[in-house]
């Protein structure tokens, strides 16, 4: 996602090899011949790029089913848990401009190296926070620390994302949505790791183990991860989110992200009051939601690639559905539905899925609708993209987890996912009405009687044969 986004290891990436392999840099000898295989370059590529989704969603989700409850003993209220949480996406968002814009004259390689290595260590510092005196002080460094966290880890990502894009440019949506297996991976590892780890070692052992895990991965991108140069571009983040086409996908990002991002503090808050489960046990309802998105999300970037007018559908119907999730996982009262374990992890399949489905598309739509209005093919523009991707995703994690927390105190968990439903519904009815204007204005400049493309082919074919 960054937000949700999220991986595994060394034999994940076996398995992405093999589903990569058609993608090449040299054309087939033959028409006949269906595989190609991965230059080293793309393969280096994909490793970095998994093993930051790894770090990422595991460094993000690890602190669901354990620090909410540690934060109440040091006297945070819900609202205040909900901000801490929420911090990392605003903090997020402006790193994420601010390297997208400079990405270029930084250095995408050195931006990515450095990034990982301090989220590393701000991670390790995150394990020693229980020992920080309760009140003001512990809540001031946990935003001192998140913040840092942040601004690192949107410093990798942004680097990734582009990498990815120059290495990959004709088939952006497969790539990312497979790499979307090791982001839930990451996910899926994450909670219930950092649970077990809490409930055996204590607070520290989880930060510390996981901070060592992303700190030993710097050293393997130091050597393995292509350096691309590139000249910087004229065009302006402003020009770009000015796109209608753009800034209406912009907000299907933050409706999406902005939902995960409302689970984060309050998803396992719920489960311990209504389901009474051990905190271990709590991390394994994240699961339903990792494991679906991960799973689908490579089949929904391919179908995305080799027919890109399903795009359009995907956007549309998968914020409907996902609309309909949030309604269901309280659920909400008017439904008079009961509350039940199997119900929740249901949803959130089901949730996982079509976040996916309106996920997946948005990066390459945006791309597309770039190089339509005038912006040059290169890595200035992918940087752009990929800090407005993380900017946007990261202005709805900032708003999902502190309006979240607070409307869980005030209205419990039930309306308050009601409510967070309303925005991909929202979103959802806006690119749909976006799409019919689109298709209206592209009907009728055609004039009558002019054949398109496809119809004068049709009818030239007959006299040429």
């Amino acid at each position: 996602m960054y937000g949700f986004s999220e991986y595994k290891h060394y034999p994940i990436y076996l398995r992405c090899y093999a589903l990569f392999k058609e993608f090449g840099e040299d054309p087939p000898e033959t028409e006949g011949e269906a595989t190609r295989r991965l230059s080293r370059e793309q393969l280096f590529t994909l490793i970095s790029a998994a093993s930051i989704n790894v770090g990422s969603s595991m460094c993000y989700s690890i602190l669901g089913p354990f620090f909410p409850k540690e934060a109440e003993k040091k006297g945070a209220s819900n609202t205040i848990i909900g901000m801490i949480f929420g911090c990392y996406a605003l903090f997020d968002l402006l790193a994420s401009l601010v390297f997208g814009k400079y990405l270029v004259q930084i250095g995408a390689k050195f931006m990515f190296v450095a990034g990982m290595f301090v989220s590393g260590g701000v991670t390790i510092l995150f394990g020693v926070l229980d020992q920080v005196p309760e009140g003001p002080v512990f809540i001031a460094m946990c935003f001192l620390v998140r913040v840092a966290d942040a601004v690192s880890f949107a410093a990798a990502i942004t680097a990734s994302f582009s990498i990815l894009a120059k290495a990959f440019p004709n088939n952006v949506a497969t790539v990312l949505g497979s790499l979307e297996i090791f982001s839930g991976l990451g996910f899926v590892l994450g909670p219930p790791l950092g649970g077990f780890l809490y409930q055996t070692f204590g607070y520290e052992v989880p930060f510390i183990f996981l901070g060592c895990i992303v700190l030993l991965m710097v050293p393997l991108n130091m050597y393995i991860l292509p350096n691309y140069e590139a000249d910087p571009g004229g065009h302006s983040f402003w020009k770009l989110i000015t796109l209608p086409k753009v800034a209406l996908i912009a907000f299907v990002i933050n409706s999406l992200s902005a939902g995960f991002g409302f689970l984060d503090p309050t998803l396992s808050l719920f489960v311990l009051e209504k389901f009474h489960l051990p905190a271990g046990y709590v991390g394994l309802v994240f699961l339903g939601l990792a494991l679906s998105y991960s799973i689908s999300s490579p089949l929904l970037g391919l179908l995305s690639d080799k027919m890109p007018h399903l795009r359009k559908w995907f956007l549309v119907f998968g914020n409907f559905i996902t609309a309909g999730c949030y309604m269901l996982l309280g659920p909400v009262p008017v439904l008079y539905v009961k509350s039940q374990l199997w119900l929740l992890v249901l949803v959130l399949v089901i949730n996982g899925i079509s976040a996916g489905m309106s996920v997946i598309p948005t990066f390459p739509e945006i791309l597309s609708c770039a190089y339509e209005n005038g912006f040059e093919e290169g890595l200035s523009t992918l940087g752009l993209v990929s800090g407005l991707f993380g900017a946007m995703w990261s202005v709805g994690a900032f708003l999902g987890p502190t309006l979240g927390g607070f409307l869980y105190e005030k209205i419990g968990f039930e309306w308050a996912a009601a409510i967070q439903g309303l925005l991909p519904l929202t979103s959802g009815l806006a690119m749909g009405l976006y799409y019919l204007l689109e298709h209206s204005r592209e009907g009728r400049s055609i004039p009558q009687g002019v054949l398109t493309t496809e119809e004068e082919r049709t009818a030239l074919l007959p006299n040429e044969i």
